[in-house]
């Protein structure tokens, strides 16, 4: 079998100008483009290397997965390698424009994650799965102008040892569950994760994430309910907790704008009306809080910063499939009255 390669641009974004003169400049200064390479048979028959590259215009993600062969009757382990650097604007923050747009304070976060993960094998019919996973993470800050750094503005630590790294052995395990008919689906998932840092005097924290969906067709429309909440205990870095608001999240919002929690929870409803066989129209509303627990993360980066810890976002959008890609539009109004746009696409081949 031969390897395959696909070049790619994905993009979701906010619009950084209401001036139109100004409008294609700026997407094309935020177009983000990726890379991926699939190599089936690279020492087994079976076996599959898959390698992924995106680039944004602040931001990085590399992912290499390389699956193992084994009989049919056993589920495939595989090794995964990722890297990440990106701005840490979702914790350190801060919220501008009515909270439309968060500001970074110059702290980048670099992340590499190597371990292995197996899915249990299931039947054919099945409808649930399960897959558990061993990794090492590590969790490196620094400036933008690329120094280590182990502290904010403020003087206060970044990370849990005190250091700018973090190394941390994790544990994790998530469980699925979907159903789908012609008139509705469903779909359920729990995540859990339990990390030591190294050296193991840092104690270890627990995390536990749980998401629930379900759509039902209403005629020709669509309605779609989503919730997802999650809480982290014990000896965790800022980092490491939860951060509400963005596209993602809370639409409206800058990323982590409305708050940083231990614990936190997300709605997002949506109906979506056809228009024609290309053009769908949504009507949404969006809904995050870190349940008043701000001031349980090591130095309370929500409250220094002046976020909320609750807010909204409700607004229209559109949806527009081309041959090449899907085009969407949306138009979100926060809690304080003030609206954003987004542009974005995805699924476009080059």
């Amino acid at each position: 079998m031969a390897a395959k390669l696909d070049v790619g641009v994905d993009f979701t974004r906010r619009l950084c100008s209401s001036d139109m003169k100004r409008l294609s400049r700026c997407l094309v200064s935020m177009a983000t483009g990726s890379l991926r390479l699939k190599q089936p048979g690279l020492i087994y028959y079976s076996d599959l290397l898959d390698m992924s590259w995106h680039k944004g215009l602040h931001d990085s993600d590399l992912l290499v997965t390389y699956r193992y062969h084994r009989p049919q009757n056993i589920g495939p382990p595989s090794l995964t390698i990722k890297h990440s650097v990106s701005p840490e604007v979702r914790i350190h923050g801060i919220p501008m424009n009515s909270f439309r747009h968060s500001q970074s304070q110059g702290v980048r976060l670099s992340e590499l994650s190597i371990g292995f993960d197996y899915v249990e094998p299931s039947e054919s019919d099945s409808t649930k799965g399960k897959a558990t996973g061993v990794y090492f993470k590590r969790f490196h800050f620094s400036h933008d102008g690329g120094r280590s750094i182990s502290t904010d503005r403020d003087g206060l630590q970044l990370t849990r040892s005190g250091s700018p790294s973090d190394n941390v052995i994790a544990v994790s395990q998530e469980s699925r569950f979907q159903e789908e008919n012609d008139n509705s689906f469903t779909n359920f998932s729990v995540h859990m994760e339990l990390g030591t840092a190294i050296p193991p005097t840092l104690l270890t924290y627990y995390r536990f994430e749980v998401t629930a969906a379900r759509g039902i067709k209403l005629g020709p429309a669509l309605f779609f309910s989503r919730m997802s909440g999650g809480t982290v205990k014990g000896s965790f870095a800022p980092y490491q907790a939860f951060a509400i608001g963005g596209p993602s999240s809370v639409r409206g919002y800058g990323e982590g704008a409305i708050g940083v929690g231990q614990s936190c929870l997300l709605s997002t409803t949506e109906l979506s009306i056809p228009l024609s066989k290309k053009l769908t129209g949504v009507i949404f509303l969006d809904c995050g809080s870190d349940l008043w627990s701000s001031d349980k993360v090591p130095n309370n980066p929500g409250e220094r910063h002046g976020k909320p810890g609750f807010g909204s976002g409700i607004g229209v959008g559109i949806r527009f499939k081309t041959p090449l890609a899907q085009i969407q539009v949306d138009y979100a109004i926060n809690s304080f009255q003030k609206g954003t746009a987004y542009f974005g696409f995805s699924d476009l081949l080059l």
